[in-house]
């Protein structure tokens, strides 16, 4: 077989044409996908800010922290130009592709609190992977305390004088 042989295509009527390539191969410098090129890290306050919005939407969840941070919290939030702390009752562990959590809630008086705790970690666990890629491997979840119906908010309206 010739060289002009092996670069014909049979034709549905059996004669052979000359086929041509117009593709042209890219040339790629530095190898590989752009998209994987270089590395991505994700700070733990990150992966803290995720995961406390994630466990504050879910239903039956009062406050996030601890009483002694909840009120630090409340006297950081007045200070002006101060926000509220979406990171306050949790910490992260993040490494290069996995993370743990360790949250601390406080739920409404009436509720499961195994229900609760699982809605907190399935919202959690998917809204911390969906956003940063990271393997979530735990989510420990400790119950600090409960709010009864009856209770004051422990943090009143400022007075005016």
């Amino acid at each position: 077989m010739t060289d002009m042989d092996q670069n014909r295509t049979q034709t549905p009527e059996g004669q052979g044409e000359p086929q041509t390539s117009t593709r042209k191969t890219a040339t790629r410098r530095g190898g590989g996908d752009p998209g994987t090129r270089g590395r991505t890290t994700i700070a733990d306050g990150v992966v803290e800010k995720i995961a406390g919005l994630a466990a504050r939407d879910v239903l039956g969840v009062h406050a996030m922290g601890s009483g002694i941070s909840r009120t630090f919290g409340a006297v950081r939030d007045r200070v002006p130009g101060g926000s509220k702390s979406v990171t306050r009752g949790v910490k992260a562990e993040v490494g290069e592709v996995q993370t743990a959590l360790d949250l601390e809630i406080v739920i409404e008086y009436g509720v499961s609190i195994a229900d609760v705790a699982r809605a907190v970690r399935e919202n959690v666990i998917a809204a911390v992977e969906r956003m940063t890629g990271l393997e979530v491997v735990e989510v420990n979840i400790a119950v600090s305390d409960v709010k009864l119906p009856d209770e004051e908010e422990e943090e009143p309206e400022p007075r005016i004088q």
